[in-house]
Order: C-alpha cells, then structure tokens, then sequence
C-alpha cells in the first residue's frame, strides 16, 4: 500500500510506570488519542520518544506495537538509530524495517558530525540504503540532538530524485527556508513537514502539506483543522494560530515530561515519569499546572469557534 505522509503526523511519547518500565497499556491508549484526534499518522520512536534513552529491544518494540496497534488506520513512521558507528546503525535500521513500519527515518545528525567535510552525509545514507530493503519507503530527521544537522539543498535534491524519501521531519524553524524546500522538491514523493508552531499557519499558506510539531501532543485536532480549513477561513485561522504559538512556548518547560504531565491530567496514562527529563517539572516550574489549564481551556475555547463557524456555514 503506498501511503502520502502528509498531513499532522504526532511525534509520539513513551509513556513510563514509576519503576522505568514502559506503560504499554497507557500507550495503546495514547495512541487511540492521537486516531481520534485527527492524526494523519504517526511518528514512533524519535526524540519525543526519548529514544536515546531507550534500548534496542524497547526501539523494536515500540515500533511494532505501534503498528499491530493502529493496524492500518493509519501509516507509522519511525526512526531510533542513535549509535556513531555505522555497523551498529545499520542493526538498528534493519531491526527497524523488520517491524513493519511505513518508512523508516534518517537521523540526519547520525550521518554526519558538524565537523565533517562535505559529501560525507550522503556517502553514509548510500552506505544504510544498501542493507534495507529496496521497495521499503525511507524518511529524514533532523533530530536537534546532539546537534541540529540541517540538510544541503543538494543534499535534498538528491533525496528526492531517488524517489525513496516520502517523509521530512523539517527543523530548520525558518519559513524561507520551508519554501525553497518545497520548491526543491516539487514533482517527487517526498513531504515537507514543518515542525515548527511559529511558523505553521504562514507554512501551510505557502504550501506545507505537513506539520509534526511537539504541540501535536496537546492538540492535533487544532492543527489538523488549521491544514484542512485554515486558508479558507483566514480570520479565524490567525485567531487559532495566535493561540498555537503562544502555547508552544510552553515546550522549554521541561519537554517531554510536560506533555506526559498533561496526558496524565486526561487520564491517558498514570505517570508523568521521564528518562530524558528526571527532575518533577512542578517543582522546578512553580506555574507549571496553571499553564496547563490555560492551554487546556484555550483549546477548548478554540473548538467551540470551530464548531460554531462549522454551523454557520
């Protein structure tokens, strides 16, 4: 089945019990959320996923369970290579491909170090296509961590001429830089999806066809009405966009463990605990739960605009 990766695509968090076991009842139940919130698809085993922090074996079976899990209602992305050597990442992309998974991403960063000469990335993304399978659709990750490894145009041009990239994960936070990106890509199977709530709304104006952001973990609904509806109904799509931005800022409030904080507050899953984020963000950030309940009442307030501007029509 060829599947578009398009649309909202929700970096997906692992949830924890208390003892550091994964929470795999309360991640079958988050990944409902995300299906009935309006999600295009899913993004597993990535940053958000504290995936650094997690085992090979973990890795595997997260991607698995998330693609037995939604079962086809939608299609599962997924990337968890974090090793420096090239032999260890290719057992990790092959154990990857085994699961089942739509694509699998390239970590950008895993490719090549900021002080590597030119050419290097793209001899090491040639060397990991040779050992993956040749009809398995493959994606880009421009995982901030540890560092943020933009991609060249020719870099992406060539991506996209090979006609096996479908996905990119696009962290360059910079709207010009969207544009001649897609501009670039234009005519092949490869999506740009930004990742950035400043500039979504001016993003899917110029023609992003994607978003996967971390505030897909609040509210994805919002951002899927903003993809589908946005450009037709410009007064209310700044109104939603002003809200958008002003609630992401809240990610520098210890992200992940934040938006666990708040899934535990729906009842997605019971603990908030984090590997990649040990401290109790309530201590650290004294407001932490009053902004929670403004992005939570703001949302809903913002739905009620939906829906009421839904009757008018």
């Amino acid at each position: 089945m060829q599947h578009v990766f398009s649309g909202v695509f929700p970096v997906v968090l692992t949830p924890f019990h208390h003892d550091d076991r994964i929470d795999w009842d309360g991640y079958a139940r988050l990944l409902d959320w995300y299906v009935e919130m309006g999600a295009n698809g899913l993004f597993a085993v990535c940053q958000s996923s504290e995936m650094q922090h997690l085992s090979l074996q973990e890795r595997r079976d997260l991607a698995r369970f998330t693609v037995e899990h939604v079962g086809g209602r939608l299609p599962v992305v997924a990337s968890g290579h974090i090793s420096d050597t090239s032999d260890e990442q290719k057992a990790e992309l092959k154990a990857m491909a085994e699961t089942g998974v739509d694509a699998v991403v390239f970590v950008t960063n895993r490719f090549a170090g900021a002080q590597d000469p030119e050419g290097t990335l793209l001899e090491r993304m040639k060397d990991m296509i040779s050992v993956l399978p040749p009809d398995l659709p493959l994606g880009l990750y421009e995982c901030p961590a540890p560092y943020r490894r933009l991609l060249s145009d020719d870099e992406l041009k060539w991506c996209a001429e090979t006609g096996r990239f479908r996905f990119l994960k696009d962290v360059s936070c910079d709207l010009e830089t969207v544009r001649r990106r897609m501009s670039l890509t234009a005519g092949s199977p490869l999506v740009i999806n930004n990742a950035n709530a400043a500039i979504a709304l001016d993003a899917i104006e110029a023609g992003c066809q994607g978003f996967s952001g971390v505030m897909n973990n609040f509210h994805p609904d919002l951002y899927r009405w903003l993809l589908d509806h946005g450009p037709g109904e410009p007064d209310l799509a700044r109104e939603l966009d002003t809200f958008l931005v002003l609630s992401a800022l809240s990610e520098a409030f210890g992200y992940p463990k934040l938006a666990k904080r708040f899934h535990k507050r729906l009842g997605t899953f019971a603990s908030d605990h984090s590997r990649a984020v040990p401290y109790d963000v309530a201590e650290k950030h004294w407001a932490i739960d009053a902004i929670l309940d403004r992005i939570a009442s703001g949302a809903a307030s913002m739905r009620d605009k939906i829906r009421a501007s839904a009757a008018e029509d």
